[in-house]
């Protein structure tokens, strides 16, 4: 049996990308195998390429006896299952960055249509109807167009809609200031400043429960009369309903949409309005970006295979042996951390990221541990999701200077963990260490005040006067809104202000902790869940 690496092209990929796989390794098209061949053969490759319909999972990537790496064809990963690869020592790349150049011109494009009524002034004139008056639009020169969420997308619509000659605000708090002033957009605080302003809206932020029917009622019903919407990211962004009744009653002069809660869908009660551009999901469908997908992950399978650096790896990079039992028990915390901190800075961008490892953890490459920090700001807040490989880079891409150091003692703690998120001004930190033979996630330190609290699912902290009867005040108010209280701990180390961190068994509300901060001596409150 010949020693060179098999791969196998399941779906159809870039002929570039099979040709540069052909000339290192021996390459089979699996393009018309059904599941059942796929599962009988899988065995006897060194790896697969794939795009979205092949789900690779955990029963199918157990019989991948000699796989050692996965590529998908593009962005997501869903229809990979990454821990199981991740079990088993098998990279998983993806081909991130193949389609945002294309998603951006999609989104110009859409605007375009918009405002000079293209598509319907063609449907007209090839139905014979010759009604040049009727289509009359607008110009986009001068005009503001307003950006929710100012990752790579965002930014790319940004600049090719100042080349037009427009004005640009965003919106994006995982996005350091000086990153706005670079490329000359206007910084949003708040996305109700983008709707003060925005002639038209266009939306890219990712996909989470937080942001889930973003432009809704309420959001349109700040925006300036006869805005324009537009959505090429996600069909879970936008309340079809109230984009609708928007329309109708005048609000909203129009929209352009790619993109649907359900797809592949033919009827939708927005189909069919003249004052709705709609196209089905072309956003990543030109030829370029399906070729550059192609290209990207057969040079990540090549370099998989050959012992070069996967750069598009969506799961853990190895680490040297000698230092992973010290620092797999704290990717977690770290992760914790990041998390947590974000929560506690919530409103504010994100300029610097400051982490320290101290006592036995400055001793060893604690790179990895810096990365999962970072997966723990980024988490839910870009295009793509984060992992451990494009967390450095997407925390760059957004501007964000990620502060380092190490330090070979600590005051109390064999090892400890500090992370600040440093934002104009203000600084939040928060600092956590390992318990126990295991290593237990335990978090010692928020605003600087001193505790010893288990790692759990959901938080709420609270920063108050330290006087009697306000831990009373907050049992009640949790035990009102039916919240159990898990654990609690509490830090007033000096001063006349005291922290208080609790755990539950559920999400915190937000409306709880606001109804707690609005009593009286409290100073601030946020719910964190990880």
């Amino acid at each position: 049996m010949s020693d060179t690496p098999r791969v196998l092209v399941k779906e159809k990929i870039a002929d570039s990308g099979v040709d540069l796989l052909r000339s290192q390794f021996d390459v089979d098209l699996g393009i018309d195998w059904d599941d059942a061949e796929l599962a009988a053969r899988i065995g006897d490759y060194d790896a697969i390429l794939i795009r979205s319909a092949t789900q690779l999972n955990a029963d199918l990537i157990d019989k991948a006896d000699r796989m050692k790496v996965i590529g998908r064809a593009g962005i997501g990963v869903d229809n990979v299952d990454v821990p199981a690869a991740t079990r088993r020592g098998i990279v998983v790349a993806n081909a991130p960055t193949s389609n945002i150049v294309t998603a951006a011109e999609h989104t110009i494009a859409l605007m375009m249509s918009l405002v000079r009524n293209v598509p319907q002034a063609h449907a007209a004139l090839v139905d014979g109807r010759w009604e040049r008056s009727k289509f009359g639009g607008i110009e986009i020169y001068e005009k503001t167009l307003g950006v929710l969420g100012f990752g790579r997308i965002g930014q790319l619509v940004s600049e090719r809609a100042k080349g037009l000659g427009m004005k640009v605000i965003a919106y994006d708090p995982f996005v350091a200031a000086e990153r706005y002033r670079e490329m000359g957009v206007d910084k949003a605080e708040t996305s109700a400043d983008v709707y003060a302003v925005a002639d038209i809206v266009t939306i890219h932020l990712p996909k989470t429960p937080e942001t889930e029917n973003w432009l809704d009622a309420e959001a349109f019903a700040q925006m300036k009369d006869g805005v324009r919407v537009i959505n090429c990211a996600r069909g879970q962004l936008l309340d079809d309903v109230a984009l609708a009744d928007a329309i109708e009653s005048g609000k909203v002069a129009g929209a352009a949409l790619d993109v649907f809660k359900t797809e592949p869908i033919t009827d939708h009660p927005l189909f069919g309005n003249p004052k709705v551009v709609v196209t089905p999901h072309l956003g990543a469908s030109t030829v370029e970006a399906q070729d550059r997908a192609g290209e990207q992950v057969a040079e990540q399978v090549a370099a998989a295979l050959t012992g070069g650096v996967v750069t598009t790896a969506v799961n853990i990079p190895p680490m040297d042996p000698k230092d992973k039992e010290i620092l797999d028990p704290f990717i977690p915390l770290c992760q914790t951390l990041g998390r947590i901190a974000i929560g506690l800075a919530e409103g504010s961008s994100v300029d610097t990221i400051e982490i320290a490892f101290e006592g036995r953890l400055s001793e060893v490459d604690t790179r990895i541990l810096t990365t999962a920090v970072l997966m723990g700001v980024l988490k839910g807040h870009t295009e793509e999701d984060v992992n451990f490989v494009n967390a450095p880079s997407l925390a760059q891409e957004r501007g964000i200077e990620v502060d380092e150091s190490k330090r070979s003692s600590s005051d109390d703690f064999n090892e400890l963990v500090r992370v600040a998120i440093v934002a104009g001004d203000s600084r939040v930190e928060v600092a956590g260490t390992g318990f126990g033979p295991q290593n237990q996630p335990r978090l010692v330190s928020v605003y600087g005040q001193s505790f010893n609290l288990e790692v759990a699912p959901h938080f709420a902290f609270f920063r108050y006067a330290d006087q009697p009867g306000m831990i009373g005040r907050v049992g009640t108010i949790f035990g009102e809104r039916g919240v159990n209280i898990a654990s609690a701990a509490v830090g007033a180390e000096g001063g006349e202000e005291a922290v208080m961190a609790v755990t539950a068994d559920k999400p915190v509300p937000q409306e709880l902790v606001d109804e707690i901060v609005a009593t009286d001596g409290f100073h601030e409150g946020h719910a964190v869940s990880l």
